[in-house]
């Protein structure tokens, strides 16, 4: 390997886990805001900062970006999905489960990206990954029945957890219907419309929900939803976006299972969040299974 390649490879990995990295503080800063403010809310709060910075990044791209043109069904699909539900639901989530838990359930996502692109997009799955996907499955269900057990005291699975889970599959669809649209324009186009049209939808949702869920207004929680806006949001995507672009998606997909090895460690140190046996046990067979899928 040349120098120049291996520099590209170096800076390449140093910017997938700068996006895992930010993710992950997305995910501790939900857990640490759920009583300050409505999931729905928030979500709103941090696209309100996200859509302001795409639209001024936006208006350097050529002009066939700044218009919806003939991807306004996917595009619709991707705002709908990742934008006017996901947020909501991770928030919600993360109201109900630990940060631990839902970080490790994260793990997941790719193999559900997986299953969901041979579908939509004609990408079908090896067996490699199909293998993956059994065992992530077995980590999963492992995860979510042993934290049940612990804290409900064999009641039930975790409700929070079950919703995680459902957020994650919003995400891989909204992965998925990217993959689809940037084929014909940047990713920045791509996220930038999705974040403007499933902006207004959850601004009306949130006028609703601040009747229920007042918000706590306090310096901490503007600073975090900047925080939430800027960094996770645009910083976040735009080095997972240069990241794959140097090293691959599946050489960067390989280190998004960093993100629930993040998680895990903000929770424990920030929220003082316990790591109990399902959490090791379910967590390295999530990151295991998708390490092994996501492996050339």
């Amino acid at each position: 390997m040349s120098d120049g390649a291996r520099r590209n490879q170096v800076i390449g990995i140093g910017l997938v886990n700068l996006a895992t990295l930010t993710w992950a503080t997305n995910m501790t800063l939900g857990r640490w805001l759920r009583d300050d403010i409505g999931p729905i809310t928030l979500a709103a709060s941090r696209f309100v900062v996200a859509a302001a910075i795409l639209a001024v990044l936006l208006q350097r791209r050529p002009p066939a970006e700044r218009r919806l043109g003939r991807d306004r069904r996917w595009l619709v699909g991707m705002a709908l999905s990742g934008v006017v539900v996901f947020g909501p639901m991770l928030y919600l989530g993360l109201r109900h489960t630990t940060a631990v838990s839902a970080t490790l359930i994260t793990g997941f996502g790719p193999l559900i990206t997986g299953l969901l692109a041979a579908p939509l997009i004609q990408e079908p799955m090896t067996r490699r990954q199909v293998g993956g996907a059994i065992v992530g499955l077995a980590g999963l269900v492992i995860l979510i029945t042993g934290s049940a057990a612990a804290s409900w005291q064999g009641m039930g699975v975790n409700a929070g957890d079950l919703i995680v889970v459902g957020a994650v599959i919003l995400w891989s669809l909204y992965s998925v219907l990217g993959r689809r649209v940037t084929r014909r324009r940047s990713t920045l186009s791509a996220t930038a419309w999705s974040a403007f049209l499933g902006l207004p939808l959850l601004l009306v949702a949130a006028v609703v929900e601040v009747q229920v869920v007042p918000v706590d207004l306090r310096p901490e929680l503007l600073a975090a939803i900047v925080y939430i806006g800027v960094v996770p949001t645009v910083v976040g995507v735009s080095s997972w976006n240069e990241g794959v672009r140097r090293l691959g998606s599946s050489g960067a997909m390989v280190f998004y299972n960093t993100l629930p090895l993040y998680g895990t460690l903000l929770g424990y140190l920030f929220l003082g969040e316990t790591i109990g046996p399902a959490h090791l046990v379910g967590g390295v067979l999530i990151v295991g299974g998708g390490l092994w899928a996501a492996r050339r």
